[in-house]
């Protein structure tokens, strides 16, 4: 079966809405998922998990364009990840891509390692720019909050409190007491 999901992101795009459902209807879209939301407020698209849901082994999933669809490259490879699961495939057809054929397959496969290899080399510069940072004496790290609040730990500590009551006083986690308290038994 061919199932098609349209998206536009506000109420004032009924056109756009309109115009892929005629583009999915056209292309046999047998039943259609649609909602006006924004691609970011992914809890919000209750209709794209409805349509995930109804896919079944064999199906198709259909949109016009992949911003219909995903937010991201990783957010795509999860839906394609689910899509697989059931035995389904995903067809978008601004860009001619069909996971169904081997090249269909080919070109997400790539458009995923290639987020994968943008993503790594942002966290080598970040590693570089904070090792550079460091060595000029300008990036000190994370203040520890919790420990800074030691003094008030063992205040309450000593009134008779236990941890989870210090902890919701106070507003650090409660490994954060333990630890705290852990520190000044072994001084």
């Amino acid at each position: 079966m061919l199932i098609g999901y349209a998206r536009t992101s506000t109420l004032d795009q009924k056109a756009g809405l309109e115009a892929q459902r005629d583009e999915l209807t056209a292309a046999g879209c047998e039943k259609l998922f649609e909602e006006q939301v924004s691609s970011v407020d992914v809890g919000a698209r209750t209709r794209l998990a409805e349509a995930l849901d109804y896919v079944r082994d064999g199906d198709t999933l259909i949109v016009t364009r992949l911003d219909r669809l995903a937010r991201s490259v990783p957010h795509l490879l999860e839906i394609l990840d689910t899509l697989t699961g059931k035995g389904a495939t995903l067809r978008i057809l601004g860009m001619g891509i069909d996971t169904g054929t081997p090249t269909g397959k080919l070109m997400l496969t790539v458009l995923g390692g290639i987020a994968e290899f943008e993503r790594e080399i942002m966290l080598e510069r970040q590693r570089e720019g904070i090792a550079k940072a460091k060595a000029a004496g300008k990036y000190k790290g994370r203040k520890p909050t919790a420990r800074a609040r030691a003094d008030d730990v063992l205040a309450l500590h000593n009134k008779g409190l236990g941890a989870t009551e210090i902890s919701k006083e106070i507003g650090i986690g409660r490994a954060s007491v333990y630890r705290i308290l852990a520190d000044r038994q072994g001084t």
